[in-house]
């Protein structure tokens, strides 16, 4: 009796499973962005974090030396088995590179609809590098944002999928309102390199609405990787089961919080 209580006692006080979150992206050898900022923020946010390398780089802080990409087949493998075993309850995409990785990732979140997906569109490295091939950018556009949940696109970025200028905050929110309405993703378009005054301005536009996400402005010594992990920790919250607002607010406040610690 005393040892069927001890079994049941154990049962009860077993940890609750975390959720799982799939980055699908490349390495950083730096170790300052890609998977290593991905997985970084989510084990700080309580969620466990699977991975999907699309490429490997020789890099650091200032600059990419060598990219080696995966083939487009062993990505599709890697977020199989991810899902086989333990499904994520929500992904991003990273650095996808090539046209034939993004075709897998695509032809894989068509048969697998309603887990959330959040696309940072990566295009090119801090140090300038071009981190996404012509034609990858092109199938991006075309077939992998209207899978999407959320799109996260820098100013750089934001004028690529839009083709207009951004200059202002209100050219921020109309850039997240024209992608919403083109692609039918929800769009956080990020102000970051955007001089509003002591404020750091994004914008979120989707089904239920505008919204305008602000924190003070934080000049950091070293921003290499901070869009890896704002949108690494959109996913984490997204995860968790937090809303689509709820979780861009607090992943605006956990990037806040790491600039400021970083400086």
């Amino acid at each position: 009796m005393a040892r069927q209580k001890h079994f049941q006692q154990m049962e009860r006080t077993q940890p609750t499973p975390k959720p799982v979150a799939l980055t699908v992206a490349g390495s950083d050898s730096g170790g300052g962005a890609g998977i290593q900022a991905d997985l970084r923020t989510f084990a700080a946010l309580g969620v466990h974090g699977a991975t999907a390398i699309t490429c490997v780089t020789a890099q650091n802080a200032r600059a990419i030396s060598r990219l080696l990409p995966c083939p487009p087949k062993m990505v599709r493998a890697q977020i199989e088995v991810v899902f086989s075993h333990s499904p994520p309850a929500a992904v991003k995409t990273g650095m996808l590179y090539s046209a034939g990785i993004v075709r897998e990732v695509v032809r894989f979140f068509r048969q697998t609809p309603g887990v959330p997906l959040v696309v940072d569109p990566v295009m090119a490295a801090t140090s300038g590098r071009r981190l996404l091939q012509a034609g990858a950018a092109r199938t991006l556009r075309r077939d992998l944002l209207p899978l999407a949940t959320l799109v996260t696109p820098n100013l750089f970025e934001a004028e690529f999928l839009t083709g207009r200028k951004i200059r202002s905050a209100e050219d921020l929110r109309a850039a997240a309102r024209a992608i919403w309405e083109t692609f039918g993703c929800a769009a956080l378009v990020k102000g970051g390199h955007l001089e509003c005054g002591g404020t750091a301005v994004d914008f979120l536009c989707g089904d239920g609405g505008e919204w305008m996400i602000c924190a003070p402005r934080v000049r950091a010594i070293a921003p290499h990787g901070a869009g890896c992990a704002y949108s690494a920790a959109v996913t984490a919250w997204l995860a968790r089961g937090a809303s689509l607002l709820k979780s861009v607010e607090r992943g605006k406040t956990h990037i806040s919080n790491l600039l400021a610690t970083a400086r």
